[in-house]
């Protein structure tokens, strides 16, 4: 199964300061690389007064020189980047990495990120089309026409017709533009609804559908010898990621994973933020294996202290992990 890391750089007043962050960040990355783990995941948001990533291609350059396998996913907000100068630095990107790219393109939800980039978010799906139709055309090398501007970006992706676009979104028609425009599709609805349309949209186009890419319900997983007493130092930050996700949601009316919680307990309840025995952690891994679901860890979630989110890290890495790899050369009868 795929083992995922995510970092969005978020850090509340009370957490780890940012350059700290970076720099454990690229330290895990480079750990992970050597153990095994399959992605990770570099989030996008815009003026966030606890300093949420706004440059996650950046953030990727400096993951894919201290990384040699891993692949580097970042959730592109399309209608707030300019399509060629985006072509241009995912092209970048995917050299500096060796083709190690891979692109989920999002329309974005949240009023501050379009505000602050004085995009309507009407204009946002025309906008994502938009970018989808230029990111085509600049990977394949072909010369483009966008809105009078001409010229052929440069240098080409190391990966034949570019980066893999895994389409992402909460909404049907989401679904739809992944089967048109995507190499795959990123569901944020669990909702097997959305699935079954994609490959319905795809089979209508004659399209074989793509790598469908299913996360685990929870949204954090940390690993600890004893989970309550972890879970107490994690809760103020686990309840500033999930109120701020909810309470930006809700804004738009957009689906969300993320829960609004009033307190820790009731946070913890919800299951969306595991924290777990080595043992336990295996049992949920198993599980989400035979769902065909990816697990994603978030080691500085909130900004936890480094020292924390290591302890998680190599208790994976030592007692999880290594289970889990030998498990799976047995099935696939690998001698």
């Amino acid at each position: 199964m795929e083992i995922w890391l995510r970092y969005d750089l978020r850090s509340p007043k009370f957490g780890t300061p940012t350059k700290t962050i970076i720099s454990v960040a690229l330290e895990q990355a480079a750990w992970a690389d050597s153990r095994g783990f399959h992605t990770v995941q570099l989030s996008e948001h815009h003026g966030y007064v606890d300093n949420y990533n706004p440059s996650p291609l950046v953030l990727g350059g400096a993951v894919a020189a201290v990384t040699s396998k891993l692949r580097i996913n970042p959730p592109l907000i399309l209608p707030l980047h300019d399509p060629i100068r985006l072509a241009e630095d995912c092209c970048v990107l995917d050299n500096i990495s060796n083709g190690r790219l891979d692109i989920t393109a999002i329309l974005g939800y949240m009023p501050g990120d379009f505000a602050m980039y004085g995009v309507s978010l009407g204009d946002r799906s025309r906008l994502a089309v938009r970018s989808l139709e230029v990111l085509a055309v600049a990977f394949s090398g072909r010369p483009f026409d966008f809105e009078g501007r001409k010229g052929c970006v440069t240098p080409l992706p190391i990966q034949p017709g570019g980066p893999p676009i895994y389409v992402g979104g909460s909404v049907m028609a989401t679904a739809r533009r992944a089967a048109k425009y995507g190499q795959g599709y990123y569901p944020m609805n669990p909702d097997e609804k959305f699935v079954t349309e994609y490959r319905r949209a795809c089979a209508e186009l004659g399209k074989s559908p793509g790598k469908v890419l299913r996360y685990s319900p929870a949204l954090f997983v940390h690993v600890a010898e004893d989970p309550d007493a972890a879970w107490a130092k994690i809760a103020p930050h686990a309840m500033h990621e999930s109120n701020s996700y909810a309470k930006g949601a809700q804004a738009t009316g957009e689906m969300n994973p993320f829960p609004a919680a009033e307190n820790p307990e009731a946070l913890r309840k919800t299951g969306a933020y595991l924290v777990l025995t080595p043992s336990q952690c295996l049992d949920y891994a198993r599980r989400e294996r035979q769902a065909g679901r990816f697990i994603t860890l978030v080691p500085m979630m909130g900004g936890l202290a480094p020292d924390l989110a290591w302890s998680s890290l190599e208790l994976f890495g030592n007692e999880v992990l290594p289970t889990l790899l030998a498990e799976e050369k047995n099935e696939s009868g690998i001698s």
